[in-house]
């Protein structure tokens, strides 16, 4: 087993987890689990009523409105997986299984914290393989209707975020994060996707939010929260953009070495971004991950990339 001095050793589930709940946009009844898998196989999702096997990566996702889908290219498609990706990016999480039965992601409370309970009544188990990564090398940006998404180089991984929406509730906010497992489940994890109660009618109309409840948003009107009990934060909105960055980011295959800038951006924007970095070669390299030299007493620091390989 590599060590927690040397070389970062890939990780997958302790066990197999499951859960039950309904799709955010398909309104449908769902069942997923995460299974283990073996080193180097990365994130796959398993449809196992289409037989089908996805890939979880940039390359496989579809254009889609509101949410990241992934497609395996002959019709079927697995929606909403932004909430797991970023809980397994999260929880450092490299190689697993979903196995599901739906269309669609189950939206749970609509935060990534149930992932993270499942992945942490599973537990971890490191493998014999090292852990990679992407360094970026130089900036990369994309923009669009006044919305902008860049990576720039930096020695681990961190990200920024600025929101500014017409609503008395919003407004502009921004925040900063270097994302550590601890950092991810105390401070982002547990923020919701939200959205305005006006806006329901029309999103339905097209086939969106049809599952969409207080139970699993932040449901706003006017200045007024309508969930019971309000807010988790005081800027869930930000972090919950935050949350959504992260499950994307982590289409690149592996953790990104770098940090990522995000203003008014969504969905699309980020696999843009994404596509944008893999089609300069210049502009990124593959890299094994170690840990940084510990202090006394060992505590587990950020991720340190040694040379490009």
């Amino acid at each position: 087993m590599l060590g927690i001095l040397g070389v970062t050793a890939q990780r997958t589930l302790g066990g197999v987890v499951g859960c039950h709940g309904v799709g955010l946009h398909c309104g449908e009844p769902v069942s997923m689990k995460l299974r283990p898998a073996a080193p180097n196989t990365g994130i796959v999702f398993r449809h196992i009523t289409a037989g089908a096997a996805i890939p979880a990566t940039w390359e496989q996702a579809t254009d889609f409105p509101l949410s990241t889908v992934l497609s395996d290219g002959d019709g079927v498609q697995v929606g909403t997986v932004e909430h797991l990706m970023a809980a397994l990016a999260g929880c450092r999480i490299d190689n697993a299984v979903i196995e599901i039965d739906g269309p669609e992601v189950p939206i749970m409370d609509g935060s990534a914290a149930p992932f993270v309970a499942m992945i942490e009544r599973a537990g971890t188990v490191e493998q014999n393989a090292a852990r990679r990564g992407f360094k970026v090398l130089k900036p990369v940006s994309v923009s669009e209707n006044g919305a902008s998404a860049a990576l720039l180089p930096d020695a681990e991984f961190s990200m920024s975020f600025e929101i500014d929406f017409d609503s008395p509730l919003i407004r502009r906010q921004e925040l900063s994060v270097t994302v550590e497992p601890e950092t991810f489940a105390a401070e982002l994890a547990a923020a919701r996707t939200f959205g305005n109660l006006e806006d329901w009618p029309r999103l339905k109309a097209a086939g969106l939010a049809l599952g969409g409840s207080l139970d699993n948003a932040v449901v706003l009107s006017g200045d007024r929260v309508l969930n019971d009990g309000g807010l988790r934060f005081r800027d869930e909105f930000v972090r919950h953009k935050l949350v959504d960055a992260l499950g994307d980011l982590y289409l690149a295959g592996g953790p990104i070495i770098g940090h990522f800038r995000g203003v008014r951006s969504g969905h699309a924007l980020t696999r843009k971004l994404l596509a944008t970095l893999f089609a300069d070669r210049r502009a990124w390299c593959e890299t094994t991950l170690v840990e940084a030299a510990p202090l006394a007493p060992v505590i587990e620091r950020g991720v340190r990339q040694v040379a490009c390989v």
